[in-house]
C-alpha cells in the first residue's frame, strides 16, 4: 500500500496467481502471465509492480519446470511421481481427516449455495419485474398502475417498485 500521492515505484511487486484446471485462454500453455500495459499504447507500461499468472492444468507446451508440470498434473487429477506432490498429496489427506476443516469447508459451501439461490432469486425477481414493465407498456398502462403490479405480484416496496420501473421502464419506452 502506499499514501496518496506517493509513487507507483514504491509499491512491492505483487503476484495474483489462478490455478485453473482449464485452458482459461485456449493456447495450450501451462502458465499465461499479465502486467499492466496500456490498450492504446503497448510500449507504455503501468509499472505498478503486479503481475497475474494463470496455471493452467491442461496445458501441452514444454513452458513450464517439470515440478510445475508434476503440481498441475495433480490439480488435473494425475498422480505423478514427484516429492512435493507427495507432501501436497498428504497434507490434502490430513486437512480432509480435521473435523475442523471440515466443517468450516461445509460452511462455506454451504454460504456460496445460499448466495447461489439468493443470486437466482433476484435474477427472477428482475426478470418477472421487466417482463410486467414491458407487457404493462404494451398495454399501456399508467405509472401508477405498473408500480402496483409490480408491489403486489413481487411483494416488494413502493421504492423497489420504483426502482424497476425506473431502470426497466425507459429501456422499453
Amino acid at each position: 500500500m502506499i499514501d496518496k500521492g506517493e509513487p507507483y515505484k514504491k509499491l512491492k511487486p505483487s503476484y495474483i496467481i489462478f490455478i485453473c484446471p482449464f485452458d482459461q485462454f485456449g493456447m495450450g500453455r501451462h502458465i499465461y502471465t499479465f502486467e499492466n500495459i496500456c490498450k492504446e499504447d503497448k510500449s507504455v507500461s503501468l509499472k505498478d509492480g503486479t503481475t497475474k499468472i494463470f496455471l493452467n492444468a491442461k496445458g501441452t507446451m514444454d513452458d513450464v519446470s517439470p515440478r510445475l508440470k508434476a503440481f498441475l498434473d495433480y490439480v488435473a487429477g494425475k498422480k505423478p511421481a514427484d516429492p512435493f506432490v507427495d507432501e501436497l498429496e498428504e497434507a490434502v489427506e490430513n486437512a480432509r481427516k480435521n473435523r475442523e476443516w471440515r466443517h468450516e469447508y461445509m460452511t462455506l459451501l454451504m454460504r456460496d449455495q445460499e448466495n447461489i439461490e439468493m443470486g437466482m432469486e433476484k435474477g427472477m425477481e428482475i426478470g418477472t419485474a421487466k417482463g410486467i414493465i414491458e407487457t404493462g407498456i404494451d398495454f399501456g398502462l399508467s405509472e401508477g398502475e405498473l408500480l402496483r403490479r409490480l408491489q403486489d405480484k413481487l411483494n416488494i416496496t413502493f421504492e423497489s417498485a420504483q426502482e424497476y420501473l425506473e431502470k426497466f421502464g425507459k429501456q422499453t419506452v
